[in-house]
């Protein structure tokens, strides 16, 4: 399906095969299995998987050509109570340093949601190389990250085609959008799904180079789009 995939639409195209495991040598034979299957990009759940096994998976991505998708489960166990606990935006920090490509940070819309301004502070502490100190939104010392990659936010929970302006609106172009029920839960299936989300993003992300604000305008571009796209309309 993904050869098939790639070979329609001439992009490439990835599954998430989970190389969360009990331990650090079954990671890295799944990454190994994955690799010989000729898919890109790996998962692991790091907060599960913990950041020794993390960072030695990290590794063999980085050295092999995988992409290292980070899922963040078990996160509101640490990060939810406010007397208890660490914030994300340090877990944010350590994945980082321990390494990833890009991690699960929330939505501000969605189901998965979170406090735009904290929430785009940990997103700019993954993705930018250097931050200045802003107490509003929880960076609270100057942040200099040298050479360490950065990772990309993704955003993903509850998404689906309205929301898309926001999300283009809030996190920008280097970011992870994933639709899974907003994409499997169209009438007309999957692939009408697909074609929906991917015209409803295009559409914003042209309205917006051409100057149009998408936090005001966002469902009239939505509505817009759709003149053209009846999967649109149906999603």
């Amino acid at each position: 399906a993904l050869f098939k995939a790639q070979a329609e639409t001439g992009e490439i195209k990835g599954h998430y095969l989970d190389a969360t495991a009990g331990t650090c040598e079954d990671m890295v034979e799944r990454a190994v299995f994955a690799r010989e299957l000729g898919v890109p990009i790996v998962v692991h759940d790091y907060m599960a998987g913990g950041f020794t096994a993390n960072t030695t998976l990290a590794h063999y991505c980085r050295d092999n050509g995988l992409l290292l998708h980070i899922h963040r489960a078990m996160h509101a166990v640490i990060d939810r109570q406010k007397n208890h606990g660490m914030h994300f935006r340090v877990l944010a920090k350590a994945l980082r340093m321990s390494g990833g490509d890009h991690i699960h940070a929330g939505t501000v819309v969605g189901k998965l949601e979170g406090e735009r301004d904290i929430t785009l502070g940990f997103v700019d502490l993954l993705r930018d190389d250097f931050i200045e100190k802003d107490r509003s939104r929880g960076i609270y010392f100057t942040q200099d990250w040298v050479s360490l990659p950065g990772v990309l936010p993704v955003a993903s929970g509850g998404i689906h085609v309205w929301h898309m302006p926001a999300l283009a609106e809030i996190f920008g172009d280097d970011s992870v959008l994933q639709f899974g029920g907003g994409t499997l839960g169209h009438p007309w299936g999957n692939a009408p799904g697909a074609v929906a989300n991917r015209v409803a993003l295009e559409a914003c992300v042209q309205a917006r180079n051409e100057g149009r604000d998408l936090a005001r305008e966002g469902n009239e571009i939505i509505r817009e789009a759709a003149k053209w796209s009846p999967e649109l309309v149906s999603a």
